[in-house]
């Protein structure tokens, strides 16, 4: 079973979400709260697979929590869930370490369709603000690249074109498919594009994608 953990404020949401989310098979709901540090204090004894977490908590916010989560255990994939969907914060949600984004103004089949991404792809990020995300995704690929030396001979080929199908959205096993290998062997390149790279998750590695020329926005 997948494990999830909910963090939202506003207990009436929370409860629908859990109530959506159990009618997925595969995953079990074992902790929600309304307050991030309750979650931490879970986090020292137990683990889950996946946090979902709200921005704005009176308690602590949503980009503190995702980097405290991260910092104590890194696997934990992190999806915000939220009203916020300015280029800055999801900028701000990319620097926290999070592996996606989705917006409450979404339907309920997104939801499930965000959850089973993040299982599937460790990443997502909602298809109504791709403008948005391009944008922010854009901005930090730029930030301080003159001050960084660029190895190109970094990835092999086949890494880069990990990077690329993922960027398409392809699943681990569509990759597969597509270059005629296994499933595991895309989760090892994408492993090891991961620690090549030093990035946290794959939203940070087509970060480094569109630094290095790898992809660029259209193949978004």
């Amino acid at each position: 079973m997948f494990k999830i953990a909910l963090v939202d404020d506003h207990e009436l949401f929370r409860k629908s979400l859990i109530f959506v989310l159990e009618q997925i098979e595969t995953i079990e709901v074992v902790f929600d709260t309304n307050d991030g540090t309750l979650l931490l204090q879970y986090l020292q004894n137990n683990t889950v697979d996946l946090v979902l977490l709200d921005i704005q908590m009176p308690i602590m916010d949503g980009f503190t929590l995702c980097k405290k989560i991260k910092q104590l255990k890194p696997v934990i994939k992190i999806l915000t869930v939220s009203q916020l969907t300015t280029k800055e914060s999801i900028h701000q949600i990319f620097e926290s370490g999070a592996n996606g984004f989705f917006s409450k103004n979404s339907s309920t089949d997104s939801f499930k369709e965000a959850v089973l991404s993040m299982i599937e792809k460790d990443y997502y990020f909602d298809i109504s603000l791709s403008d948005v995300v391009k944008e922010a995704m854009l901005w930090k690929a730029t930030q301080n690249n003159d001050d960084q030396q660029i190895n190109k001979d970094l990835l092999s080929p086949r890494e880069k074109e990990i990077i690329f199908w993922s960027a398409k959205g392809l699943t681990c096993q569509q990759i597969a498919d597509h270059l005629f290998i296994s499933k595991r062997t895309v989760e090892t390149h994408r492993k090891t594009i991961m620690d090549k790279t030093s990035c946290l998750n794959f939203i940070e590695v087509v970060v480094y994608g569109l630094k290095e020329r790898i992809i660029t926005l259209d193949d978004l």
